[in-house]
C-alpha cells in the first residue's frame, strides 16, 4: 500500500510543475483524494458491498469534486489534475499513466446493464471538458485536445479535437506536455481549404471569360418602351 502511495507522489511530481512538497500533494491534491478513496470503494464494490461502496463513493464525490463509479477499473499512476468536474461511469477501464484534466467525462451512452462506457489505454491525456461517450476503445500514447466530444474508437499514437473529435495527427513520441494551443483545428482545415478551391475556380472562370472575350461588367438593363408608353406619347 505504502509502495503505490509513493508511486503516486512521484506521478503528480512528474506532472505537475506546482507539485512543490510531498506534504503539499498529501493533503491538497483533490484528484489524488479521489483516487485514493475509489481503490477503497472499489474494493469494497469487488467484494459484493456495493451499497457501502456507493455510499463511501458519494461522500468522497462531495469532498473531492470528482464523481467516480466503484464499479469503474483505473490502473496505475493515473493522475487527475485540477480534478473538479470529472466523472467517471461504471463500466469505464482506464489504463496506466493517464492523465485526466477538470470537467471532462467517460460517459455512457446505453440503459442497458451491458458494457456502456470507454476503454482508455495507456499514456493517454484527455483535455479539459472533453467527453469519451460509449463503449468505444481509445488506444495508447492519445491526446484528446480541451473540449472534444469522442464517440468513435481512437487508434493507437494519434491526437484527436474537435466535435465529434477527429484525428488531426500522428504522434512520432509521447508528448510531455497537453499544449491545446497547439493543437490543430479540423474545422479551421477544411475553411481554408474551400476558400482555396474557391479562389481557384474564380481565377479559371476570369481565363475562361478573357479567352471567350467575355467582359466580366455587369450588363446594363435594355429601356424600352411600351406600347402604352408611346401611345401616350403621341396622344400629346
Amino acid at each position: 500500500m505504502f509502495k503505490t502511495i509513493r508511486e503516486d507522489i512521484k506521478t503528480v511530481f512528474a506532472k505537475d510543475p506546482a507539485a512543490r512538497s510531498s506534504l503539499e500533494i498529501i493533503f491538497c491534491y483533490n484528484g489524488l483524494h479521489a483516487i485514493w478513496a475509489h481503490r477503497i470503494n472499489h474494493f469494497f464494490w469487488t467484494h459484493h458491498l456495493k451499497w457501502l461502496a456507493r455510499y463511501c463513493s458519494n461522500l468522497a464525490r462531495m469532498l473531492t469534486g470528482v464523481e467516480i463509479h466503484p464499479g469503474a477499473k483505473i490502473g496505475r499512476r493515473c493522475f487527475i489534475d485540477h480534478g473538479t468536474g470529472i466523472v467517471i461511469g461504471e463500466t469505464s477501464e482506464i489504463g496506466d499513466d493517464v492523465l485526466m484534466y477538470q470537467g471532462c467525462g467517460l460517459i455512457g451512452t446505453s440503459t442497458k446493464k451491458e458494457k456502456r462506457h470507454p476503454t482508455i489505454g495507456n499514456c493517454v491525456e484527455i483535455g479539459a471538458g472533453a467527453f469519451v461517450m460509449g463503449a468505444i476503445t481509445v488506444g495508447d500514447d492519445v491526446r484528446i485536445g480541451a473540449g472534444s466530444v469522442v464517440i468513435k474508437p481512437v487508434p493507437p499514437g494519434v491526437t484527436v479535437v474537435g466535435v465529434p473529435a477527429r484525428v488531426v495527427t500522428k504522434r512520432e513520441k509521447p508528448a510531455a506536455d497537453l499544449e491545446h494551443g497547439q493543437l490543430p483545428d479540423p474545422v479551421a482545415e477544411v475553411l481554408k481549404l474551400m476558400i482555396r478551391d474557391h479562389q481557384k475556380l474564380n481565377e479559371r472562370l476570369k481565363k475562361l471569360e478573357r479567352l471567350n472575350g467575355i467582359s466580366d461588367a455587369p450588363e446594363k438593363p435594355n429601356k424600352k418602351k411600351t406600347g402604352g408608353s408611346s401611345r401616350a406619347a403621341k396622344s400629346k
